[in-house]
């Protein structure tokens, strides 16, 4: 059963749902506890919120019995986001945020689609539910991040504290990377240079390469090439492989021949097969005819190898004719 409700308060498509419309301008987690309380049976609580543009909102790949099926092509990012919690034993035991362009089979349970929810409550509701490691890991802290309100950068910032556990520090980090602009950029930097854990620092690092902040990229080679931690400095050249550019290419090669720690050249070699559009594969070749460090060249040779490139097939038989 296909339900039709109002566009301003639905996905696109919501199928295979028995839909219960109801307002929360009443109040979000009064409405929500209220039918909470009356779910002994598997139900989803869902609404939606406006979200930042860009967030990558995927959808599952899902193929029919006779093929895949003509699709609509989105040009532009959603504006909005679906929040869904799973509720049974009348509590929450999943979390998802997904993309109003998504076709969304609810199985046959009841969908309790809640209108008027104002952005920051939708924020306070799901950071209730942040301290549940488990719920966490459903996308409690990713789905407080796609919200387009200034509370979502207050719960964030408040999860990175140093006072927060370090794997929700962590994981806090990364949505600020991927979700929060230039204002994320700042919090990042901060991490990066005054927090007390590496392993946080090197989420922060990692968070880098999702944000869309051209500052990003200039951070990201000043870690690369100067910061005293080796574990730093290979943090970034990884984050450093999921972007492009001159700058990108020249700070890895830089690594490759001169970074003073085994580790991190190591790093710098391997991250080569997996840059955007194989541009690391000419970089490899070059590494393996020039380098002087026996164990790197070993190590871009069986890289080479595993990329199955049609460069590297090449090279390869140009070296056996020799």
């Amino acid at each position: 059963m296909a339900a039709a409700l109002p566009l301003a308060a639905q996905p696109k498509l919501l199928t295979n749902a028995k839909v219960d419309t109801r307002s929360a301008a009443g109040g979000l987690e009064h409405e929500f506890r209220q039918l909470t309380a009356a779910q002994p049976q598997p139900s989803w609580i869902a609404w939606t919120v406006p979200s930042v543009r860009g967030h990558n909102m995927g959808c599952d790949y899902v193929r029919g019995e006779s093929g895949s099926a003509p699709g609509v092509v989105h040009l532009e990012p959603p504006d909005h986001v679906v929040i869904l919690f799973r509720v049974e034993a009348n509590a929450v035991d999943r979390i998802r945020a997904l993309s109003p362009d998504c076709e969304i089979d609810a199985g046959g349970v009841a969908v309790h689609w809640l209108t008027d929810v104002p952005p920051a409550q939708s924020v306070a509701l799901l950071a209730t539910f942040v301290p549940q490691r488990d719920l966490d890991g459903n996308g409690a802290v990713s789905a407080i991040g796609m919200h387009a309100d200034p509370a979502a950068d207050t719960a964030l910032e408040r999860f990175v504290a140093p006072d927060q556990p370090e794997w929700l520090r962590q994981r806090a980090a990364g949505a600020i990377g991927s979700a929060r602009g230039h204002h994320g950029l700042e919090v990042l930097k901060n991490l990066i240079a005054n927090d007390p854990s590496e392993n946080v620092r090197q989420r922060a690092i990692s968070g880098l390469s999702s944000s869309k902040e051209p500052e990003a990229l200039d951070l990201l080679v000043e870690i690369a090439r100067s910061d005293r931690n080796p574990r730093m400095r290979s943090q970034a050249i990884s984050a450093l492989s999921r972007k492009s550019g001159a700058p990108v290419i020249t700070t890895i090669t830089n690594a490759i021949e001169n970074d003073p720690d085994v580790q991190v050249r190591r790093r710098a070699v391997s991250v080569l097969q997996s840059m955007p559009d194989g541009s690391g594969i000419p970089l490899l070749i070059q590494v393996v005819k020039t380098t002087k460090d026996a164990e790197v060249r070993k190590q871009a040779m069986n890289t080479l190898g595993q990329s199955h490139d049609a460069r590297a097939l090449a090279f390869f038989e140009e070296v056996l004719k020799k």
